[in-house]
């Protein structure tokens, strides 16, 4: 067992003074026996020849035994009962501390000073660790804390409760463009005793108030009576929420937090301290009881703290640039990949907020195959980018493959168009020189062989005009499967003669091929090419250093395409192996791609229709019916119609 420490000092107190602040610092500490008058004459037995110190009241008197030698200390008297008082007593302060006693039995008993100092010291030092493992506690707390608002407030309070006063404000320094200071943002409030009616506000930078004269002169002011505040100093305090609240303010320490390049971030204003922390200032008594100075000590402590939450804003501050440059390029990413097809602008922000709210959606099902099924924030940023990003791959794919608009390339299609004209123009030539023969031989019969040939004219050209229909017909894309091209197929077999004698076919073979296309306007090798920026997407995606919260973005992104039954692209994985996330976001991007505006290669289609096809795509195992269920069943879809062209 740990033996104590020999005791050094009896410490006799009147009943009336057992909560003194005295008594309470001497209660529990080793080396010290407290005693109480009120146990009577039993009180002076057994002192063990130690010194004694009796603390009393004005007015008290503590019947000291003949022959017993104590010093009586009177705690608040006067100055003039100092005068009065006899050899052996001693007068104290009203809130007498430690120190207080510490100083007068040094004074006493000359042989006790290595005892006391000691003792001192063994206090000090656990002050200090308690001041040590707070100002960690702070750090970890400032370091850790990523919301803004939260970050301010716990600023504020932990300078509050290590500094033992009642209230404190929080002051932002907004910078210009030259770095000059402009303006204070009051970005927090706090106080103990009385209701803070708070609101951010902008304040301008002015040496008339006392947080502005702190961030222009990164001077430090410790006040000890606000409302007596020399004439000649420059600001002021500013009276207003005392005279609306009743508070009164007395002490104040009002500090710039100032970074590691010694730049002000910003000013921290700590009102009242108070000798006992815990108590409210509800009335001026309590006020003129309670309410000291700031010491040194809460100073250099507070210049500390100021320290470590300037580091924390601009922490935050630098976190925040970093965001915003992140978002900055990823918005011109995807202006860059809208650009090259104006006509899907605003589609990867429509699909961002459909799946975000798809996947809240999702997070709060309590039954089904995703009950249980949680997103974390940044599980939902991770999300956020996934979506947004979706098709940057698309700035690998040949611009013309890209916003390809029919089956045949606007070249191709006048290729064919000018074989037509060709065709139309040798047919008419044809038959004008047949005229022109039979104008030559004459006859009777000759009238009538010229309608005929007008008759074959009409009839040729018209068989052309009904050709290029049918070819323009099957030009146009579907959104589904449809479509009978046998018509195509005889066509191949026209073909017209020009004047040198040679055949020529109103339409190649690749042609027809490129026409009998069934869904969209891609061949299968464009078709292949546009399904190749899922992995031009994710390559780009991979190169960028995610943080880790984020580094599934480049996987989900990769997913967007597949389908459950394998059908997808371009890995043609199945089922579990597809991310959840990229499940999700499949869903809005099908809609939106069919419902969102007309495009060049298809028309949109109606809002109903769109959902009628997802639906279709469940059924046939290509789309979660799960999560296209409650696309729909919750109205996901209504959350980006208002940003639509039109709406």
């Amino acid at each position: 067992m740990e033996e104590k420490s020999r005791p050094i000092l009896n410490v006799l107190f009147a009943p009336e003074l057992e909560e003194s602040e005295i008594v309470q610092a001497v209660w529990g500490r080793e080396g010290l026996v407290l005693r109480s008058l009120g146990a009577g004459p039993a009180v002076w037995v057994d002192l063990d020849e130690l010194p004694t110190i009796v603390l009393v009241r004005p007015g008290d008197d503590p019947r000291v035994p003949t022959g017993t030698s104590a010093l009586v200390c009177l705690v608040g008297g006067s100055a003039e009962d100092a005068k009065a008082l006899p050899r052996n007593w001693r007068v104290l302060p009203e809130r007498a501390a430690m120190r207080d006693l510490v100083d007068v039995v040094r004074e006493e008993w000359p042989f006790l000073p290595a005892a006391f100092t000691l003792f001192k010291l063994q206090q000090d030092f656990d002050v200090q660790s308690l001041i040590l493992d707070q100002l960690t506690e702070v750090a970890i707390a400032l370091s850790t804390e990523r919301d803004y608002p939260r970050l301010m407030q716990l600023i504020l309070s932990r300078a509050i409760l290590l500094s033992g006063c009642d209230a404190g404000s929080l002051y932002l320094l907004i910078t210009d463009a030259e770095g000059k200071p402009s303006k204070l943002l009051f970005v927090a409030a706090q106080n103990n005793s009385v209701t803070v009616p708070f609101r951010l506000m902008e304040l301008p930078v002015s040496p008339a108030s006392l947080a502005g004269y702190v961030a222009t002169t990164g001077e430090t002011l410790l006040i000890d009576d606000a409302y007596a505040i020399p004439p000649e100093a420059p600001y002021r305090h500013n009276r207003a929420y005392d005279d609306q609240t009743g508070y009164r303010t007395r002490s104040q320490l009002v500090l710039p937090m100032t970074n590691h390049k010694g730049q002000i971030t910003g000013v921290l204003q700590l009102i009242n301290k108070k000798r006992d922390p815990s108590l409210p200032l509800q009335t001026t008594e309590d006020v003129a009881e309670q309410v000291i100075p700031f010491d040194p000590e809460t100073t250099r402590l507070m210049k500390a703290v100021g320290s470590l939450a300037a580091v924390a804003i601009d922490n935050y501050r630098l976190y925040e640039s970093i965001e915003r440059l992140f978002e900055g390029f990823v918005q011109a990413s995807v202006t860059a990949i809208e650009q090259r097809d104006p006509t899907t602008s605003g589609h990867s922000l429509r699909v961002s907020i459909l799946t975000v709210d798809l996947a809240e959606k999702v997070s709060r099902v309590e039954t089904g195959p995703y009950a249980g099924q949680r997103f974390t924030e940044d599980q939902f940023r991770e999300l956020r980018y996934a979506a947004i990003l979706h098709d940057f791959g698309k700035v690998g794919v040949r611009e013309q493959v890209l916003v390809k608009a029919k089956k045949l390339y606007p070249f191709e299609l006048e290729r064919v168009l000018t074989r037509f004209e060709l065709a139309r123009l040798y047919h008419e030539r044809d038959l004008l020189m047949r005229k022109a023969a039979i104008l030559t031989e004459g006859g009777p019969d000759a009238p009538r062989k010229l309608e005929e040939l007008d008759r074959q004219l009409a009839a040729g050209l018209a068989d052309l005009e009904q050709t290029l229909e049918v070819i323009l017909r099957s030009n146009e894309p579907t959104v589904l499967p449809e479509g009978d091209f046998s018509a195509l197929q005889k066509i191949l077999g026209y073909s017209f003669t020009d004047r040198h004698g040679d055949c020529h076919s109103l339409l190649e073979p690749e042609e027809v091929s490129v026409l009998s296309i069934r869904k969209g306007s891609l061949s299968e090798d464009e078709r292949l090419q546009i399904e190749s920026h899922v992995t031009h997407t994710y390559n780009f995606l991979k190169q960028i250093p995610w943080t880790p919260e984020l580094r599934g973005v480049p996987e989900i992104a990769f997913g967007h395409h597949e389908k459950l039954n394998g059908r997808g692209y371009p890995r043609r994985i199945t089922g579990e192996a597809i991310p959840v996330q990229s499940k999700i976001m499949t869903v809005p991007d099908i809609f939106d791609a069919l419902s969102a505006a007309d495009r060049p290669y298809k028309k949109a289609v109606p809002v109903e229709k769109a959902l009628d096809i997802l639906q279709l795509e469940a059924g046939d195992g290509l789309l979660d019916r799960n999560l296209v269920d409650l696309f729909i069943d919750a109205k996901v879809y209504e959350k980006t119609l208002h940003l639509r062209a039109g709406v």
